[in-house]
């Protein structure tokens, strides 16, 4: 089962012969000592005193891409006065945005919420040099790219920063957030995942002085808040749904902006950035990336004001990377050439021995065969390499697999080492404690395999997992007490967990067709959570491989390539289309692909192939609407009543819709909506592996909702629309009935035999696709109150995400 940044190395210089990990040059720092990392934005403090006011006319333009020599002298003050020999006052910027208190009537200009802002919050230090630029912020010296950066947003213009993990790219966009609010406009941030989403929420509610909101789809909390956290999926519906929303927004600042190439979500990026009101401002953040000109440029096209492209390719503590076999044991990466030569020797030899035919021990290694990368390769032993690590003090450490039996495979094997100190096991069950008391757990959990791992300083962390369980071992990661962490790839995406080494359990991912090596870019992410700024003076990064592996692996490419391009994954889907007919007519749709990156993007080729390509597009798009003629939802030039209730939807329009129409849910018991919502949602990780179920189980309902999707199957098939649209998944039918009947989530783990963190994440979408369904149709519907029964049915214990939410 699997889960669905980089500069070159300072690895230490070895000998002839492959340097062993037991002489790592005496250099590394057995335990460095704790500090705060620079451009952190943990544990700021704020200044008294107010800020004054700047017109947009005060504003000096931005400087070379150099740091003035000024800047080097600037002297860091305490009381406010002047900095350095310039004319211009230290000024103090403000986090003004309102009290986390609602006020009882809203600013009605941007005048009057500047100084209502103003007015109510305490000001934090902002430092200028001679030059009149900002050098520092909340106590912090700016880096040369967030120099940049807080000169862009200050002249009012789109940025664009694309740096390495860990670089600091959290304090512009936090910068922008105080940049909007003390005018007294709002600001939007949107991360490509729930778990980062609520993790910025909660770093902004912990600071008293901030109005913050959430919207993720599980939850909306305090909607109308100057700060808004939320899934860029979010975003993309209000942009069409509700506008309102988007009213006095100064910036969206778009987290993780490369996502735009993720195969199955990337068009949300591009919908976004295309859609968005034109008077409002994007920061767009990014790790780094190949095409960074080529993406911004596209920016600039489509966006009214200018945008500076920022880039910086060094990391704040440089990484040291490291390759370990069986044979070979631990040896400096860039030395992989002669490890590749003596694994060829060791293979050579065993041919020989074993009369001419070669070793079967590297297919042994193969699970199941696929295309260019093969099978599933079974992971080396990697407790030598562990032994290391610990034995030299290099934790703690992230291990990567992307497997999520083998992260709690080897967390269980690796329990055994008791990595904490006697001091941390006191605070480890301290911590328990409390954490049981934060979520309101049974005591019972302080004895299962989560906790009683962790009490040996390891744990395991992937998507199968319960929310509440993922938020619990991070907890105990962030507090130092976690000392060995298994996890899949998501940890590494744009959580701030940082450790001082990480080690590459497996190096090939399945990517949808066959298990591959991983692309550059995902390393870089991932080998960027080693080192700790402020603490370590490296970052340690070990790929652990098959001696047969080591021939064909892309070390080199790993460490010292350029990450791969962006590329464009622009579809419009059914609503998209819906919404543009509405908006711009039906004539005028074809423009929205004009604007894509990836109309973009294919201006690179010649003319008649850049003119094929868009006569293919322009004719997929017309059979959709086409297809949308045929079916109801338009009427030629207007959107009919059928279509104005999918284009809400914002997901599964079509197949909902023509449920909603035929009846089909209108006689339906509550825990057989909640059923039928559940399985459009689902889809089995393995196709095999989906379950047989029984016709007792509302089986004419099923064979009736199956009928309906059929038919719209073989609409598309007429059109020609590829690929098709999701089929219901039945295969969760029995745990959805069972959780409606009050069944506890470790009974359905126990005698269904169900993943709980895939069970929670299917459910928590399906609870959010009924709301919007819900928001769509005549509340006078009785349908509307079914569903709002049946949401209740299934919104409970751990799936409910507000809960869990509201206690952490």
């Amino acid at each position: 089962m699997h889960d669905s940044p980089h500069d070159d190395p300072s690895a230490p210089s070895g000998g002839d012969q492959p340097l062993p990990f037991g002489h790592l040059p005496d250099d590394v720092p057995a335990r460095p000592s704790a500090g705060r990392p620079a451009g952190s934005t943990e544990g700021r403090k704020r200044a008294p005193e107010a800020r004054p006011t700047e017109k947009s006319s005060d504003r000096k333009p931005r400087a070379p891409e150099n740091v003035p020599a000024d800047v080097v002298d600037v002297v860091w003050p305490t009381s406010g006065r002047e900095v350095g020999s310039g004319s211009r006052p230290a000024a103090r910027s403000a986090q003004e945005a309102l009290t986390s208190a609602a006020p009882a009537k809203r600013a009605t200009s941007s005048e009057d919420r500047a100084d209502e802002a103003a007015n109510l919050l305490p000001a934090p230090t902002e430092v200028f040099g001679k030059d009149g630029r900002v050098v520092g912020w909340k106590g912090f010296k700016l880096s040369l790219f967030q120099l940049n950066a807080v000169d862009a947003i200050r002249q009012g213009r789109n940025v664009f920063v694309s740096a390495p993990t860990g670089a600091g790219k959290t304090l512009v966009a936090e910068y922008a957030i105080e940049d909007a609010v003390r005018s007294g406009n709002r600001c939007i941030y949107t991360a490509p995942i729930k778990a980062l989403s609520n993790q910025k929420y909660r770093d902004f509610q912990n600071d008293p002085s901030i109005d913050v909101g959430l919207m993720t789809g599980d939850v909306t909390i305090n909607p109308g808040g100057r700060v808004l956290i939320m899934t860029t999926e979010i975003l993309r519906n209000a942009i069409f749904e509700s506008p309102r929303l988007l009213q006095d927004v100064d910036y969206v600042i778009f987290d993780e902006v490369h996502y735009l190439d993720d195969r199955e979500r990337g068009t949300v990026w591009e919908e976004s950035l295309i859609f968005l009101p034109p008077k409002t401002r994007v920061i767009a953040l990014s790790a780094t990336v190949e095409n960074v000109e080529e993406l911004g440029g596209w920016i600039r096209e489509i966006r009214p004001q200018d945008l500076d492209v920022i880039v910086d390719t060094k990391r704040p503590v440089p990484l040291s990377h490291w390759l370990h076999t069986e044979n070979a044991g631990t040896v400096d990466a860039s030395k992989a050439d002669r490890v590749r030569k003596r694994e060829a020797e060791i293979a050579a030899k065993e041919e020989a021995k074993n009369g001419g035919r070669r070793s079967s021990r590297r297919g042994s290694r193969r699970g199941r065969r696929g295309g260019r990368g093969g099978g599933r390769p079974m992971p080396p032993d990697p407790t030598a390499l562990f032994d290391e690590i610990i034995e030299r003090k290099m934790l703690p450490a992230l291990v990567f697999s992307f497997s999520r039996k083998d992260c709690e495979r080897l967390a269980l094997k690796n329990a055994n080492r008791r990595l904490l100190s006697p001091d941390e096991e006191i605070k480890m069950d301290a911590l328990q404690e409390e954490l049981i008391e934060l979520f309101q757990l049974d005591r019972g959990h302080l004895k299962g395999e989560v906790f009683k791992l962790a009490r040996a300083g390891v744990a395991y962390h992937h998507a199968g997992m319960l929310p509440i369980y993922k938020e619990v071992v991070e907890r105990m990661f962030t507090r130092g007490l976690l000392k060995m962490l298994f996890t899949t790839e998501t940890f590494a995406l744009g959580i701030n967990m940082p450790a001082r080494a990480v080690v590459f359990a497996g190096l090939r991912k399945y990517d949808g067709i066959s298990f591959d090596w991983l692309r550059t870019r995902d390393y870089m992410q991932m080998a960027g959570r080693a080192g700790r700024q402020g603490i370590d003076d490296k970052g340690f990064v070990f790929q652990l491989l098959a001696g047969g592996d080591v021939k064909d692996a892309p070390i080199e490419r790993w460490i010292k390539g350029k990450p791969e391009p962006v590329t464009s994954r622009f579809r419009m889907n059914y609503s998209t289309l819906l919404h543009l007919v509405a908006r711009i007519g039906r004539d005028n749709v074809s423009e929205a692909w004009e604007k894509s990156f990836h109309s973009y993007q294919n201006r690179e080729k010649n003319k008649k192939a850049r003119e094929r390509q868009r006569r293919d597009q322009m004719r997929l798009i017309s059979r959709h609407l086409d297809l949308l003629d045929e079916l109801g939802y338009l009427d030629g030039d207007k959107v009919t009543a059928k279509g104005e209730i999918a284009r809400r939807l914002g997901g599964y329009e079509l197949q909902v819709t023509e449920l909603l129409f035929n009846g089909a849910m209108e006689t339906l018991p509550p825990r057989a909506i909640a059923m039928v919502f559940v399985a459009m949602i689902h889809e089995e990780r393995r196709a095999a592996q989906r379950p047989w179920v029984p016709a007792s189980m509302f089986g004419g309902t099923r064979r009736s909702i199956d009928n309906v999707m059929g038919d719209l199957l073989q609409a598309e098939a007429r059109f020609g629309i590829d690929p098709p649209m999701k089929l219901p998944d039945w295969g969760l039918t029995p745990a959805t009935l069972a959780w409606c009947g009050g069944m506890s989530m470790e009974e359905l783990e126990e005698e269904l035999a169900i993943n709980p963190g895939d069970v929670c994440r299917v459910f928590r979408m399906a609870i959010q696709l009924m709301r919007n369904v819900k928001r769509s149709i005549d509340r006078d519907w009785d349908l509307a109150e079914h569903l709002d029964d049946a949401i209740e049915s299934i919104n409970r214990d751990e799936i409910d995400a507000r809960k869990q939410l509201e206690l952490g």
